[in-house]
């Protein structure tokens, strides 16, 4: 009598399949999560192939079959075919509820897994009338089926008395033959279907793995994308509020300068619409010596007196950049929030800090609002760090330091 272990078919699609929708992203300066996506397979892949996997490996079910058909027309002859075909019937169900489930990252209940195992050993002894002990190849089945719906521990005490049976049940059937042969292909059934089950559920999790990947992905460019575009629009239209302010006071006396504050407006709008396209296509850039002197040009319209460096060429890449966001954070909340009547701002190689003579930002002390975050998170990912409070004497001071 010879027996072959069953096996399951290949584990589902992994990461490259798990999101069949998303594109590649191809941004310089940004990197891609996810593959490009896979065509769906067809309904005979989904449906058909699945009944396919399950059912090719009942070719093994000849031997017993033989025997039954050798054996002369009669009740046990019919009981143990009709035995015989439901039992394959039940292997292969057993095959696809298990593949279903774990698509669905689910564990079978223990209690469905044992019910399906008792119904299909009550079939596979029903072939005894007329399989008489070739009914033990179904054992090689049955030990296949009990890794794949039990949990792992009560699978290998499953598995053990199962294999236990053709070294055993022989010595109480004389007609039944010894065959050490079945038992050690129980015993590499049950490890190749431990090692199939494994590589779905590896795989299963790899899907999900890839799918919070992605989800976090866009989560993270959309916050990138709303930093940016509240740190441009923010501290642009705060300046371009205050020049407008100013012009309106200086039209009556002072015409010139308010066509050049006029003028300046203009240009400032153009420039924040070219930061937010440039922003849109990621390439935006923020250089710290332009946003000095976009600060002074901002505190003079608020008419706040500034001090500002004269040099930052000590300030290393890409630090400059960093400090170029922090100074533009810092004097957008000064004229817009401060009331301030002074503003000092220091660039050191290792630390940038915007102070003035105001109250600060009403929600610097939960936290601060979304520039104040977003300046927190640019802070981090350069392993800077943000402070934010009341300077020593009065004021308000916001400092971002590079630890050495």
């Amino acid at each position: 009598m010879t027996a072959t272990s069953p096996t399951t078919g290949p584990a589902s699609a992994g990461p490259a399949s798990a999101r069949p929708g998303l594109q590649p992203t191809h941004v310089p300066g940004m990197h891609t999560f996810g593959a490009s996506p896979m065509p769906r397979p067809s309904r005979f892949f989904q449906a058909g192939f699945g009944w396919l996997l399950g059912a090719v490996w009942l070719f093994y079910l000849g031997q017993p079959l033989d025997t039954i058909l050798d054996r002369p027309g009669g009740f046990a002859k019919w009981l143990s075919l009709v035995a015989l075909v439901a039992f394959g019937l039940s292997y292969v169900l057993v095959f696809l509820w298990t593949r279903r489930m774990h698509l669905a990252q689910r564990q079978p209940p223990l209690w469905q897994g044992l019910a399906w195992l008792g119904a299909t050993l009550v079939l596979g002894l029903a072939m005894i009338p007329g399989a008489g002990g070739d009914w033990m190849v179904g054992l090689v089945y049955i030990a296949a089926a009990a890794i794949m719906v039990l949990p792992p521990r009560v699978a290998v005490i499953v598995v053990a008395v199962i294999a236990a049976q053709p070294l055993v049940l022989p010595s109480f059937v004389p007609s039944w033959q010894h065959e050490n042969g079945l038992f050690f292909s129980i015993v590499l059934a049950a490890f190749a279907m431990f090692g199939v089950t494994r590589m779905i559920d590896h795989n299963m999790r790899l899907t999900a793995a890839n799918r919070e990947i992605a989800r976090l992905a866009v989560a993270e460019e959309r916050a990138r994308a709303a930093r940016d575009l509240h740190d441009i629009l923010g501290h642009s239209l705060t300046v371009i509020t205050i020049k407008a302010e100013l012009a309106g006071r200086l039209i009556p006396v002072a015409p010139d300068r308010a066509e050049a504050e006029v003028n300046d407006m203009e240009r400032l709008a153009r420039e924040a619409l070219a930061d937010i396209r440039r922003t849109v296509g990621a390439y935006r850039e923020v250089c710290l010596e332009e946003e000095l002197a976009s600060a002074r040009s901002a505190l003079s319209a608020a008419g706040i007196s500034a001090r500002l460096p004269s040099s930052v060429a000590e300030v290393p890449e890409p630090r400059a950049t960093l400090f170029g966001w922090a100074v533009r954070e810092g004097v957008t909340n000064v004229v817009r929030h401060s009331g301030a009547t002074r503003c000092v701002i220091t660039v050191r190689p290792d630390e940038v800090s915007i102070a003035d003579d105001g109250r600060g930002p009403d929600d610097a002390g939960s936290g601060g609002g979304s520039g104040l975050r977003g300046l927190r998170e640019r802070a981090e990912a350069c392993g800077a760090q943000l402070s934010v409070g009341r300077a020593p004497g009065s004021g308000f001071v916001l400092r971002v330091s590079v630890p050495a």
